[in-house]
């Protein structure tokens, strides 16, 4: 029987559907063999989807661990469990940029989610791939530069560049205290242009919200639910992805999405966490998403699989979707370029517009108090929606 070859680390055989993964060059010397393959014992394309996602995702926090661990010791092999454990304790007691690593995640990483020591171990492993492990006396400005052009090189934007080097920094910083060694951070003030390949947002026009709305209502499907979510809501794609069924609340009669923090999907902000009154689409959205007779928590359960939320898969499948309906250019991120530019067209307040969308209102005054009551934002998002 042949097989039928899938994206997203799939392949199907005789009705069964299997991992497939091949292991990277650097990393061939800890395996038998140069690719990972075994049975995801199902033939639900939806299942084998999701348990792969997670095991891919398990598969580079491994790996990055692999790269970030110290490998070259010779003997190792020999030692036994406590030599072992003694090897490993005296390797982070020196001033590699692994035991920085170590030190970062130990002390910033308490009651954090999966995706923070992800995002850290990813950072820290482009440095890793571009200068190599070395003590954090020897990397030197020539390698913070190296490092800049490096990251442009593999085609991140200005802004992604800028969060690399800001978690870089913080890790060298933290070690540098902790360790309290005297060096000037050699990843501090590099100059790059933060706006380079960074694409301007179009906000997705009034007409063409309407068109989006109306085939989402025609669709009438998990995608498109999500999509009228966001638009008339303006919320971030990962705070709408990540959400859970019981996060539709009523409050003082009104229905709302309770968008905080879960251990599969953070907030980008402080300011983020908040209850957003639903109008329109999102209210329709949520009203169908309650409705459905599922066993999943999960609002959108085909981008979660209890660990970590796939927002990345969501976007992918939503802006090419839009980008059928209504042309390049835009993004699903657009629509909350839009829901703020339709509150100021009918002179909502700066203050209310920040708490509906979850922006940093910046200002001492700002942080007194509990912000405006859900019944004053469910007037003004039903003047635009």
């Amino acid at each position: 029987m042949l097989a039928t070859k899938s994206n997203s680390y799939t392949f199907q055989k005789s009705g069964v559907w299997y991992f497939s993964r091949r292991v990277p060059a650097d990393l061939r010397r800890h395996y038998r063999t140069g690719r990972i393959a075994y049975s995801l014992r199902t033939k639900s394309v939806r299942d084998a989807r999701v348990r792969a996602m997670s095991d891919a995702a398990k598969l580079d926090r491994h790996w990055h661990i692999l790269r970030i661990s110290c490998d070259d010791l010779p003997g190792k092999h020999l030692l036994t469990g406590a030599g072992q454990a003694t090897a490993v304790a005296q390797s982070t007691d020196d001033h590699s940029f692994k035991a920085a690593v170590a030190v970062y995640l130990r002390l910033k990483g308490l009651d954090r989610p999966p995706t923070f020591e992800a995002a850290v171990r990813r950072c820290c492993g482009y440095l890793i791939d571009c200068c190599g492990m070395k003590s954090l006396h020897d990397y030197l400005r020539s390698d913070a530069t190296k490092f800049r052009d490096y990251l442009f090189s593999k085609g991140l934007n200005g802004a992604s560049v800028a969060r690399v080097f800001s978690t870089v920094r913080a890790v060298i910083n933290l070690a540098l205290s902790e360790f309290g060694l005297s060096i000037v951070n050699p990843f501090s003030n590099v100059y790059f242009d933060p706006s380079q390949g960074v694409k301007k947002r179009i906000p997705v026009k009034p007409e063409d919200i309407k068109k989006v709305q109306a085939d989402c209502y025609k669709a009438d499907d998990e995608k498109r639910w999500l999509v009228a979510l966001i638009a008339d809501t303006g919320i971030r794609l990962g705070e709408g992805v990540g959400l859970l069924r019981s996060d539709f609340v009523e409050h003082d009669g009104i229905l709302c999405i309770n968008i905080r923090p879960h251990p599969w999907r953070s907030l980008k902000t402080a300011s983020s966490e908040r209850l957003v009154p639903l109008v329109g689409s999102s209210k329709w959205a949520a009203e169908r998403i309650l409705t459905q007779s599922i066993e999943s928590r999960f609002a959108f359960p085909n981008y979660n699989d209890g660990q970590r939320t796939n927002a990345n898969s969501a976007s992918a499948a939503l802006n090419k979707w839009l980008k059928s309906k209504i042309g390049r250019g835009y993004t699903i991120h657009s629509f909350r370029h839009s829901m703020r530019d339709r509150l100021r067209a009918v002179e909502c307040p700066s203050e209310i517009i920040d708490q509906i969308g979850g922006w940093l209102t910046h200002g001492v005054g700002n942080s007194y108090g509990n912000g405006y009551p859900e019944s004053i934002l469910l007037q003004w998002l039903r003047k635009v929606c």
